[in-house]
């Protein structure tokens, strides 16, 4: 009998070895030709250090997965026949992101690539509401673009949600807190209509993060991330690799005190950070607070309009706000020492006015090593940040993992 178990045990744990290896050298093959790609399958090989038998089995079944495609490529000058170069495939799998906002629902889908083939957006006063109703709508908007998606040949094989709040790291996809969403554990997959396309919850400004290291191609960069709509939120990238912190929690800089003995702030603290560089705070000191902006519009646009109009109030209020920024930032570059600061979001869209204070706070208080003006800079994303990047981490799971594909049938 114990022969006979010894034996069972091995036999299974064999192909279990195997297909791990196999599923390692998938990603592998695929991880290259996202890299460096279009590659001939030579070049594969010689990137991979796999033998060329071995990479034409993988390609046969990633290109049968539908994550790579082979296309002939011109003449090269040499003797032969002309070569097949292989790529990541910009039809069949692709990924979604969608983003609650506290003033907007967002949806991007983009294909392997990494390429936005949709994009929606429509603005809509989320807080407060039934996050069941939210999140419906949410959903809503997510079918219609998976819907204009498929019309372009693009099949949606992952869906990652932003919100605006504390994702711990656990697993069931729950919400702890969302303050300006009036949300309180909550758990997406409770309300969302259609079991089958429930998207994974992550944090805005994680997102935000990974979507500025994707813009830049900085994969070993150390920067902060922060960003701001109702509340602000901030992502810590450290090597490369987002620091969530032990229980998730990393990157509540809209909770740092700037004022010890300042404005209460609705946490139960007071002086944070929030109350002096939140939309609502920029708004209610230029004089433009939410009830007065009636039919005016995006309210960061109004801000930015104002400021360039030489607006007394609002430039006074930006520069509050850049001001408590930098003093803010100036514990984070102390403690984590970063190579940049990027303003994000709503923050990006009015950077020309907060990046004077914010950079005038950050060399009168960062003595202890180096700093230079320009290691702070504007994220060229935008307030799109977010949905892009939820998006695009739907993708680098595919690449990291290209099984999660089905093959598909020929024909």
């Amino acid at each position: 009998m114990t022969a006979i178990g010894r034996a069972d045990k091995s036999a299974e744990s064999a192909p279990a070895s195997q297909q791990g290896m196999r599923r390692q050298n998938l990603a592998a093959v695929t991880g290259a030709v996202a890299a460096h790609g279009p590659l001939s399958r030579a070049d594969v090989a010689g990137h991979t250090g796999l033998t060329r038998p071995a990479v034409s089995s993988l390609v046969d079944e990633l290109i049968g997965r539908a994550a790579l495609t082979e296309t002939q490529t011109a003449p090269s000058g040499r003797v032969g026949r002309p070569g097949r170069a292989l790529a990541l495939n910009d039809r069949g799998p692709a990924g979604l992101g969608l983003e609650i906002g506290v003033s907007h629902l967002a949806a991007c889908v983009v294909d392997l690539r990494g390429e936005p083939r949709v994009w929606r957006r429509v603005e809509r006063a989320n807080a407060g509401r039934p996050a069941g109703q939210v999140l419906a709508e949410a959903a809503a908007l997510g079918a219609d673009a998976e819907s204009e998606a498929a019309a372009l040949g693009l099949r949606v094989e992952g869906r990652v949600l932003a919100v605006p709040g504390v994702v711990p790291n656990t697993p069931g996809g729950l919400v702890t807190h969302a303050p300006n969403l009036g949300w309180h554990d909550v758990r997406p997959a409770d309300h969302w209509p259609d079991p089958d396309t429930v998207p994974e919850p992550e944090n805005e400004a994680n997102l935000g993060a990974l979507a500025e290291q994707r813009q830049r191609g900085q994969s070993a960069e150390t920067f902060v991330h922060v960003s701001a709509e109702a509340g602000i939120g901030a992502a810590l990238v450290i090597d490369g690799r987002l620091f969530r912190g032990a229980r998730g929690f990393a990157g509540e800089l809209g909770h740092l005190p700037v004022h010890p003995d300042g404005a209460p702030c609705p946490c139960g603290a007071r002086g944070c950070l929030e109350q002096y560089a939140g939309e609502r705070a920029v708004l209610r000191e230029a004089g433009l607070d939410e009830a007065g902006l009636g039919d005016a519009g995006d309210p960061v646009a109004v801000l930015a309009g104002r400021a360039r109009a030489g607006d007394p109030a609002t430039l006074r209020a930006l520069d509050r706000a850049g001001r408590a920024l930098g003093l803010a930032l100036t514990s984070a570059v102390d403690l984590i020492d970063p190579d940049a600061l990027v303003l994000g979001g709503a923050y990006a869209e009015l950077a020309d006015w907060l990046l004077p204070p914010l950079r005038a706070e950050l060399a009168a208080r960062v003595t202890v090593r180096p700093w230079a003006p320009e290691a702070v800079r504007p994220s060229s994303l935008g307030r799109g940040g977010p949905v892009l990047g939820a998006a695009w981490s739907t993708v680098q799971r595919i690449i990291a993992d290209p099984t999660r594909l089905p093959v598909r049938q020929a024909g």
